[in-house]
C-alpha cells in the first residue's frame, strides 16, 4: 500500500521495537475503509487506538529477524527453517500469561521479552540489545587447493582477520578477529578457502532504556537444534527469576550469568569446536 510522505515521517517516530506492528496495523485499518493511501490521518488514528488498547495487542514477546530471507548477499546461514522453531517455542511459553501474573493487567510493549535473529554480523536487526540475539555465523576452513596469493580474501575481510604465509600458500586464520561471517569464502578463486564451522552465534541479555546494556556472547558456534535448547533454558530462567517482570539483562547479574551458563552446559548444549 502506498503512504503519503506526511504518513511515513509519521511512522518514522514511531519506537522501532514496534514500529513494524503499528504500520501493518495502519495498513490494515485503511485497507479496511477503502482508502488506497495512507494519510497522516490513518496513522494518527490507528496509533491513538494503539495506545489506548495496548494491553490487548501485548503478545508477550517479540521476535524479528534481518532482511536476509529477502535475498541478502551477506548471509553467512539461511535462517528460516530456525525463525519457526523459534516462534514455536516463544507461543508454547505463554509469556503473556507469565507477565499478567507479574507485572499486572496494564502490559505495555517494553515488557515483552525480545529475541531477534540475523543472518550474517552486519546485525540488521540488532541482537546486541535484545534479550537474545541470534547471529548467522560461518567459519572458513582451509583445503588443500594451493593458494595462489590473488589476495581477493584479504580485500573481502573487513576485520583484516586473514593473512598470508609469505609463500602465498595459506591463508592463516585470525581467530580473535574473524566474525564468522564467510565472505572470503566465495572469493577465493581456487577454493583454498571453504565453509568450515557454520551455525549461529549467541548473545545474552541486551536492552537499551535508561541504563543500556549490549548483550553477551556465548562462546562458540551453535546449530539449530543446540540454539533452540538455549532459547528454551534462557526462558525457563527468565520466568524463575524475574518476580515482577524485569528485563533478562537485569535478571543476568554476574551470579546469576554464571548459574545460567552451568545451566545450558547441563544440557550438554557444546559449540562446535
Amino acid at each position: 500500500m502506498k503512504w503519503l510522505p506526511e504518513a511515513e515521517e509519521a511512522i518514522k517516530k514511531v519506537p522501532f521495537f514496534v514500529r513494524k506492528r503499528v504500520k501493518a496495523r495502519v495498513e490494515k485499518e485503511a485497507g479496511a475503509a477503502g482508502r488506497p493511501l495512507v494519510s497522516l490521518a490513518d496513522v494518527k488514528a490507528t496509533q491513538a487506538r494503539y495506545l489506548k488498547n495496548m494491553a490487548k495487542e501485548v503478545k508477550g514477546y517479540q521476535l524479528d529477524n534481518c532482511f536476509g530471507p529477502n535475498g541478502c548477499p551477506n548471509r553467512a546461514i539461511a535462517s528460516e527453517s530456525l525463525l519457526k522453531r523459534v516462534e514455536t517455542v516463544l507461543s508454547k511459553a505463554d509469556l503473556p500469561g507469565f507477565l499478567k501474573q507479574r507485572v499486572g493487567a496494564d502490559l505495555k510493549f517494553h515488557h515483552e521479552f525480545r529475541l531477534t535473529v540475523a543472518d550474517c554480523p552486519n546485525a540488521c536487526s540488532q541482537p546486541q540489545i535484545k534479550d537474545i540475539g541470534v547471529i548467522g555465523a560461518c567459519r572458513p576452513a582451509t583445503t588443500a587447493a594451493a593458494c595462489t596469493g590473488c589476495e581477493a580474501c584479504l580485500d573481502a575481510c573487513r576485520e583484516n582477520a586473514i593473512d598470508l604465509t609469505a609463500g602465498g600458500s595459506e591463508p592463516r586464520l585470525d581467530d580473535g578477529a574473524c566474525l564468522s561471517c564467510g565472505q572470503c569464502i566465495p572469493v577465493c578463486p581456487p577454493g583454498t578457502l571453504t565453509a568450515g564451522r557454520s551455525g549461529y552465534r549467541v548473545q545474552l541479555g541486551g536492552k537499551l532504556g535508561r541504563h543500556p546494556q549490549l548483550a553477551r556472547e556465548l562462546p562458540g558456534i551453535y546449530d539449530e537444534d543446540q540454539v533452540i535448547g538455549i532459547i528454551e533454558t534462557c526462558l525457563e530462567f527468565y520466568m524463575q527469576h524475574s518476580p515482577t517482570g524485569e528485563r533478562f539483562a537485569q535478571v543476568l547479574t554476574p551470579t546469576a550469568w554464571l548459574e545460567l551458563r552451568r545451566q545450558i552446559d547441563s544440557r550438554s548444549i557444546d559449540a562446535k569446536t
